[in-house]
C-alpha cells in the first residue's frame, strides 16, 4: 500500500506533481541558501569536536598515562608530523594539552550546535512561511467550484498538516541526516585507522540494521497512510460539528454527536495505535542489533588487549586506549544507523505532503486573466446579458439562453422558485464563475476582458448566507474598504438601521462579534453585512435575498435605506418575498434555470403566469392556484438538494 491513500481528497492534484522534493528544494531552499550552508558546515563541524573528547582520552591512557606511543602519533588519519610541532614535552605539558582539547572540543561544539540548530531553523522557518502564505495565495485564486469539492478540514490540513510536516523534514530530518551522516563516516574512518580489523567486527551489524530499517519503513508506511486518512476524517468530523453545535443543540443531538465522533475518534485512535505499536517494537529490536556490535566488539578488544595478541584470526597490536576509544566510539556509531529510519519515514511523509502542497499550487484556475487586460471602467452602469449558458461541470446545466438588458442605475429583480438558477446568475456577473457560452458585460466590456480586482472593486454582494469574520463590529464594516473614518462607517451603518443596535453593544462598534458573528442575531448580522455594502459605495449592488433574516418591521426601515442607496445605482435583487421587488424598473422570472417572464411588476401580474402565480402564495390565496402550478412546485421541490440555486 502507498503511503499516498486513495482516501486522499487531493490525489488528483498529486499526480500531476513530478519531483516535489527537487522542486521543494530549487523553489525554495535556493532562496535560504545561506542558512542551509551554515547548518551543513555547522553540523559537520559540531560532530567532528563531538569526536574528540572519546579520541584524546583514549591518546591520554596510551601515550601519557602507560607512555606506549608517542602523543603526536596517536591522533587517527593526521601524519604524526603535522602535529609534533604542537606537542609540548613531558607528561605534565601534554596531559595540559589533553585537557585543553577536551575543555575546546565542548565549548567550541557548543557554539557550532548552536549554529547548527539556528541555521536549520531558521532554513526551515523561512521555508515553511513562504510556502504557506504562497499555497493560500493560490488557493483565494480557484475558482468557487474547487471549494465546492472540498471541505474546510482537508483545505485546512494542507495549510496546517502538510506545510508543518515540510517543516519537520527541513528542521529535524536534514539537521539529523547530516548530523548522523558526518557521525557515522567520521566513527568508520577513525575505527579503521585505529584498527581495520578490529573496526570490521564493529561494522558488523550495519548490513543487518539498514536491511532491518529498511522492512520497518516498507511496515510503517502504509500504517502512517491509514493514520493521515483517519485524523483527516477526525478533523472534518469535529470541524462540521463545531460549525453546526447550534443546530446539534436545538436537535437535541448532542448524544448521536457524540457517538459519531467517537466512532471516527476511534479510527483515529486503532489506526495510530497500530502504528505506534509497529515503531515501539522497532526500536528495541535495533537495540540489541546494536548490542550484538557492541559485544563482539568488546569481547574481541577485550582478549586482543588481556592476551596481547589479537584472537584467531585477528594479528597485530590493540593498545589500551585504543580499545577504549574503539568502545566509546562504537556505541555512538550503531545507534544513529538506526536513526535513518526515522529520517527514511520523515522524507516519504513530507513527499507526501509537498505533492499535495505542489498539486493544489497548481491547480488551474478556471478564471484566466489576461496579462494586459485593462481595469473596468463604469460610466453609466449599463449591464448585458447575451445569450449566457452555464453549468457546474458536472454536465447540468444550471441556466440557459440568458438575455436581458439592465440600463445604468435601473434596478432588476429576480425571482422564481428555489433551484432556478438566480444566484448563479448574478456569480456570472461578478466572476465567480465563467459562463460556458454567451457573455457578460458592463457598459460593453466583457467581465472576462477586464481585471478580476477592478471588476469586484465595482461591485457590491449582499449575500442571503450573511458571513461576518472574527472581530469587531467596526472590522466587518470596514472590510473591502479598510481605509475609512469613523463617520464614514456610522453613516453606512445609520443607513443600514444597524447604528441603533450597535450603539446599544457593550463595547458598540468595538463589540467582538464572535465566530461567524455567533453574538449577533441573525438580522443583526445582515444589517452589518448591508452596512458593509454602502460604505463600499459600489457602482452595482447586488442584493441576494439581503433581508431573508430580518423581521418585518427591520426590513421596511432597510428597504427604505436601500431606496435611497439604491436610487443612482445600477442593482440586482433576488428576492422571494415579493413585496420588496415590486418597485423595481424590470423583473425577471426564472424557471429551471430559463428565463419564463420579463417586465414590471403590473404587467407580469396581468399576464397570470409563474409570477402571478407566486403572488397569489404569498398573498395566501392558495385555493386559486391552478393544479398545474402546485404539480410543477411539489416536482422541484423533489428535486432541490443542498446547491446553490
Amino acid at each position: 500500500m502507498s503511503p499516498d491513500t486513495d482516501d486522499d481528497p487531493f490525489e488528483d492534484q498529486k499526480e500531476r506533481v513530478d519531483n516535489p522534493m527537487r522542486r521543494l528544494f530549487s523553489e525554495y531552499g535556493r532562496e535560504n541558501t545561506f542558512q542551509f550552508v551554515v547548518g551543513v558546515l555547522a553540523s559537520i563541524a559540531a560532530r567532528v569536536l563531538d569526536l574528540l573528547p572519546p579520541v584524546i582520552l583514549g591518546l591520554a591512557i596510551d601515550a601519557i598515562i602507560r607512555q606506549e606511543k608517542s602523543f603526536a602519533a596517536g591522533f587517527p588519519v593526521l601524519p604524526e608530523a603535522w602535529i609534533a610541532p604542537f606537542v609540548p614535552p613531558g607528561r605534565s605539558g601534554q596531559f595540559v594539552l589533553a585537557v585543553g582539547i577536551i575543555v575546546f572540543s565542548f565549548t567550541a561544539g557548543a557554539v557550532f550546535h548552536w549554529l547548527r540548530n539556528w541555521g536549520w531553523n531558521s532554513y526551515a522557518q523561512q521555508i515553511q512561511h513562504a510556502i504557506r502564505t504562497d499555497t493560500y495565495d493560490r488557493m483565494q485564486l480557484l475558482n468557487m467550484d474547487f471549494f465546492a469539492d472540498k471541505q474546510t478540514g482537508e483545505m485546512m490540513s494542507i495549510l496546517s498538516n502538510d506545510v508543518n510536516r515540510l517543516e519537520r523534514f527541513l528542521n529535524d530530518g536534514m539537521n539529523s541526516f547530516f548530523r548522523l551522516s558526518v557521525m557515522v563516516l567520521a566513527i568508520a574512518v577513525v575505527l579503521i585507522s585505529y584498527n581495520w580489523q578490529l573496526a570490521m567486527v564493529a561494522l558488523l551489524p550495519v548490513p543487518l540494521i539498514a536491511l532491518f530499517t529498511w522492512k520497518f519503513v516498507d511496515i510503517i508506511q502504509p500504517k502512517y497512510a491509514d493514520v493521515r486518512s483517519s485524523v483527516g476524517k477526525l478533523n472534518s468530523r469535529l470541524e462540521n460539528n463545531l460549525g453546526g453545535i447550534q443546530v446539534i443543540k436545538t436537535f437535541n443531538a448532542e448524544s448521536h454527536e457524540s457517538d459519531r465522533v467517537d466512532d471516527v475518534s476511534m479510527d483515529y485512535f486503532d489506526a495510530n495505535w497500530d502504528a505506534i505499536n509497529t515503531r515501539i517494537k522497532f526500536f528495541p529490536a535495533l537495540r540489541i542489533l546494536a548490542g550484538i556490535g557492541f559485544s563482539l566488539t568488546f569481547v574481541v578488544g577485550g582478549l586482543w588487549v588481556i592476551n596481547g595478541q589479537g584472537p584467531g584470526p585477528f594479528t597485530g597490536t590493540l593498545e589500551i586506549g585504543e580499545f577504549v576509544t574503539f568502545i566509546l566510539l562504537t556505541q555512538q556509531f550503531v545507534w544513529p544507523l538506526a536513526q535513518f529510519g526515522q529520517i527514511i519515514n520523515m522524507y516519504q511523509r513530507a513527499h507526501a505532503s509537498s505533492a499535495r502542497i505542489f498539486g493544489l499550487m497548481d491547480e488551474p484556475a478556471r478564471l484566466a486573466e489576461q496579462p494586459d487586460a485593462p481595469d473596468l471602467t463604469v460610466s453609466e452602469g449599463r449591464v448585458e446579458y447575451d445569450d449566457v449558458t452555464f453549468g457546474y461541470g458536472d454536465g447540468e446545466t444550471i441556466v440557459e439562453d440568458i438575455s436581458f438588458e439592465v440600463g445604468g442605475g435601473e434596478t432588476l429583480a429576480l425571482v422564481g422558485p428555489t433551484g432556478a438558477g438566480k444566484s448563479t446568475i448574478l456569480k456570472l456577473l461578478m466572476r465567480m464563475y465563467d459562463t460556458d457560452e454567451g457573455s457578460v458585460s458592463i457598459d460593453g466590456q466583457n467581465v472576462r476582458d477586464v481585471t478580476l480586482s477592478s471588476l469586484r472593486e465595482s461591485i457590491a454582494y449582499v449575500s442571503q448566507e450573511t458571513f461576518l469574520f472574527y472581530g469587531t463590529v467596526r472590522d466587518n464594516i470596514t472590510y473591502g474598504t479598510f481605509d475609512a473614518d469613523d463617520e464614514d462607517v456610522i453613516a453606512a451603518a445609520k443607513a443600514a438601521e444597524a447604528h441603533d443596535f450597535i450603539s446599544n453593544l457593550p463595547d458598540g462598534y468595538d463589540t467582538k462579534v464572535g465566530e461567524r458573528g455567533v453574538k449577533l442575531s441573525g438580522g443583526q448580522r445582515q444589517r452589518v453585512s448591508i452596512a458593509r455594502a454602502i460604505l463600499k459605495d459600489p457602482d452595482i449592488l447586488v442584493l441576494d435575498e439581503a433581508t431573508s433574516d430580518v423581521d418585518t418591521e427591520t426590513e421596511m426601515l432597510i428597504q427604505r435605506s436601500l431606496d435611497s442607496l439604491t436610487a443612482d445605482r445600477t442593482t440586482f435583487s433576488i428576492a422571494h418575498r415579493l413585496s420588496t421587488i415590486k418597485d423595481a424598473d424590470q423583473i425577471v422570472v426564472l424557471e429551471d434555470g430559463r428565463i419564463v417572464e420579463f417586465g414590471t411588476h403590473d404587467d407580469l401580474l396581468g399576464d397570470n403566469g409563474l409570477y402571478a402565480h407566486l403572488w397569489g402564495v404569498q398573498a395566501g390565496e392558495t385555493d386559486q392556484l391552478p393544479d398545474e402550478f402546485v404539480e410543477r412546485a411539489a416536482r422541484r421541490q423533489a428535486e432541490i438538494d443542498a446547491g446553490d440555486d
